[in-house]
């Protein structure tokens, strides 16, 4: 088994990618990964687009650059779209709480699964949250009861260095009681 913590850190938001396609299989195989994330109540409030049709990643990293922004997205090979569905809870848990209170973080973890894989398959990848949704519904054409919880672009990396990780330190968002 390989060392988590070192995948975590080359792990990195990637910027930059290769002219170079990105095999189906190992689309398949992020999905896959994400597929296994735990969710509250094992709703999996989850669904993903996969685009790798090159016309169609074209248009989805259109959606992608807002504000004249983020234009390193049209090097991208393939998006993964991932979709917030409702969540269905136990009936004991929806009594107390919105069904989507879960939900928000169940996404998360999933993101994060789609993306450590594809590092694993020495793909790149990069989280984007600013997005124009109404022409993503238009071109993807998902259910009206989902919604655009986030956008992942994924390539292979231009460069494979790591850059330097700015994060706070462990004392400071960490505490021991």
């Amino acid at each position: 088994m390989g060392d988590f913590l070192e995948l975590a850190g080359k792990r990195q938001s990637c910027r930059g990618f290769l002219d170079k396609p990105v095999e189906h299989d190992k689309l398949i195989k992020c999905v896959e990964a994400a597929r296994l994330s735990p969710s509250g109540c094992n709703s999996q409030p989850w669904k993903v687009i996969v685009v790798e049709d090159p016309k169609v990643v074209s248009e989805v990293a259109k959606c992608t650059q807002l504000l004249g922004i983020n234009a390193y997205f049209s090097a991208a090979k393939a998006f993964f779209v991932v979709l917030e569905k409702h969540a269905k809870l136990m009936p004991k848990i929806a009594q107390l709480v919105d069904s989507q209170i879960f939900a928000k973080g169940d996404l998360g973890g999933f993101a994060l699964s789609l993306c450590l894989e594809a590092e694993t398959q020495g793909l790149g990848t990069c989280i984007i949250g600013l997005f124009d949704r109404p022409v993503l519904k238009e071109l993807l054409k998902y259910e009206d009861t989902e919604s655009v919880f986030l956008v992942i672009a994924v390539g292979y990396p231009h460069s494979d260095k790591v850059r330097n990780k700015e994060r706070k330190p462990l004392e400071e968002i960490c505490r021991f009681v």
